[in-house]
């Protein structure tokens, strides 16, 4: 350890999981390790929001599925109110529908949970030097998102109900993509593309892929190719 690493003054951090086993491990080893100082934890979002406005923190390592207020939700609310508090995500999910909501809700640093104490410590002292807290497996994947080309966009006002994540992926079936094609193409999990054709099947009355083609054309989704 440095000097200016023995002088700097620990980390106040709050810790909100919403799984009693998992939050009292996490404090019990971030206990063990110089640079932090658990001053609360908490059970779900709301709680966790609460114990900022009341101790503080420098940091709050944030679960995201969480009850009666996720940790999305509570990060937003938290560099709304709180703007002095830092949040790094600790969770168990690395895919990009709980990754990017987070990151847009003004988390600084993201982990999933197998990370070691050692890696928590340096992501909380990194997003409170102004730097990023990401895990390496996380920066690889915001880089493969900046070198993608961007998602189809969605048409001004889809058909029959659709959202615009069902509309993208109605339109990439319609160019031929495999459901493992769609989901490397909305860097999403292949499970989520599933559940996304399971529902746009239901809103339209489609059987098939096939179906599924002739509609977005009839639609105007998708246009033949010319030439």
């Amino acid at each position: 350890m440095t000097e200016a690493e023995g002088e700097r003054k620990p980390a106040r951090v709050v810790v909100a999981d919403d799984q009693t086993v998992v939050r009292e491990g996490i404090v019990m080893l971030l206990g063990l390790l110089p640079g932090v100082e658990v001053v609360g934890a908490a059970g779900d979002g709301e709680e966790a929001v609460r114990l900022v406005g009341e101790l503080a923190p420098d940091v709050v390592l944030m679960d995201l599925r969480m009850p009666r207020c996720d940790g999305v939700e509570a990060t937003r609310r938290i560099r709304a109110r709180y703007p002095g508090t830092q949040v790094v995500v600790l969770t168990t999910f690395a895919d990009d529908e709980s990754l990017f909501p987070a990151l847009r809700a003004g988390a600084r640093g993201y982990l999933t949970k197998d990370a070691g104490g050692d890696e928590i410590v340096r992501a909380v002292h990194s997003v409170l030097s102004g730097d990023a807290g990401l895990s390496p497996s996380v920066q690889r994947r915001l880089l493969e998102r900046l070198s993608q080309p961007e998602p189809v966009p969605a048409v001004q006002e889809a058909p029959d109900g659709l959202t615009a994540r069902e509309t993208e992926v109605l339109v990439l079936i319609a160019e031929g993509l495999s459901n493992q094609e769609i989901a490397r193409r909305l860097h999403v999990s292949t499970a989520t593309v599933k559940t996304h054709i399971n529902n746009l099947f239901a809103k339209t009355g489609l059987k098939d892929r096939a179906q599924a083609v002739r509609y977005a054309y009839g639609k105007g989704l998708v246009r033949p190719p010319t030439g």
